[in-house]
């Protein structure tokens, strides 16, 4: 395997004049890697180097993430599904497959709605519900097949206060730690913490409370495009709601990560193999790695 310095960045403009930076490897087509809420392109170093062997992968930190640019503005899921737009269009990608963990999937189902897909040939989905609040009148089959993480808007009002207060950051370290297995190594979950806090608590909380307030529900059912959707047993959110949107979407694939195979929220980085091999079957058209 090509050995990557994942310390490299490029950079893009986007049109409002937020300088974002990526990593990029191999050749081929594009598989552009969207990290998920508070998450930097960093934390996808074990799963690099082995997808760069079959696409150009462009590993990408959000407004705010990572060593992007961080603004005082822009912190909505629309205004990242815009920049989103703004490097695509920059760096001229076609045949794109999309990749989202969490929060990076809510961006590129924003993406899709707002930009539609003459750009995107594929769509990775990592481990995000369709809704996280709870609706009223939801029942309980209701929540576990919307992936709900918050029972009431009240839960995530709470969660706000949280990392806008004095505490914050250990409140994000609290918060995280739910979505790793108990066999998630603590110099690697130093790490993570490390690359959440990079993005400003003011500006996570104001992002978390915008996105976690989505429903898109509509948005995947109108989705074509060839989808594998990777969920986790031991994620904060419901398998359940992994296969009700792989069911949205026609012919789309689905794998469940079983928690003694590090089936967690992260579970790119608990079980890189793994995962990386799913998404290389997925992106060659192989039945290796299910």
């Amino acid at each position: 395997m090509t050995t990557i310095d994942l310390s490299r960045r490029k950079e893009v403009r986007t049109g409002d004049g937020v300088t974002l930076r990526y990593i990029e490897a191999g050749s081929g087509d594009p598989l552009v890697m969207i990290p998920g809420w508070s998450q930097s392109a960093a934390e996808f170093r074990d799963n690099i180097p082995a997808l760069a062997e079959e696409a150009r992968v462009i590993a990408l930190d959000m407004r705010g993430h990572g060593e992007s640019d961080r603004p005082p503005h822009g912190y909505r899921v629309s205004r990242l599904a815009a920049d989103l737009h703004d490097v695509l269009t920059a760096l001229d990608l076609g045949n794109v497959t999309l990749l989202g963990h969490s929060m990076g999937s809510a961006v590129a189902w924003c993406y899709l709605e707002n930009y539609g897909a003459g750009r995107i040939a594929r769509l990775v989905v990592v481990d995000q519900a369709p809704a996280c609040v709870a609706r009223e009148g939801w029942t309980d089959a209701d929540r576990a097949a919307y992936g709900v993480l918050f029972p009431t808007p009240q839960a995530a009002h709470d969660l706000y206060g949280l990392l806008t207060g004095p505490d914050a950051e250990e409140q994000t370290r609290g918060f995280l730690g739910a979505m790793f297995t108990k066999s998630f190594g603590p110099e690697q979950f130093a790490f993570v913490v490390e690359e959440n806090l990079k993005l400003p608590r003011t500006s996570a909380a104001d992002l978390i409370f915008d996105h976690v307030h989505k429903d898109w529900r509509d948005v995947i059912g109108r989705i074509t495009l060839p989808t594998l959707v990777i969920g986790a047993e031991a994620s904060i959110f419901s398998a359940e709601s992994q296969r009700w949107i792989a069911t949205q979407i026609p012919g789309a694939e689905v794998d469940i990560v079983p928690a003694e195979e590090g089936g967690s929220h992260f579970m790119f980085l608990e079980n890189p193999a793994r995962f990386n091999a799913r998404v290389i079957a997925f992106l060659t058209g192989t039945t290796a790695g299910r």
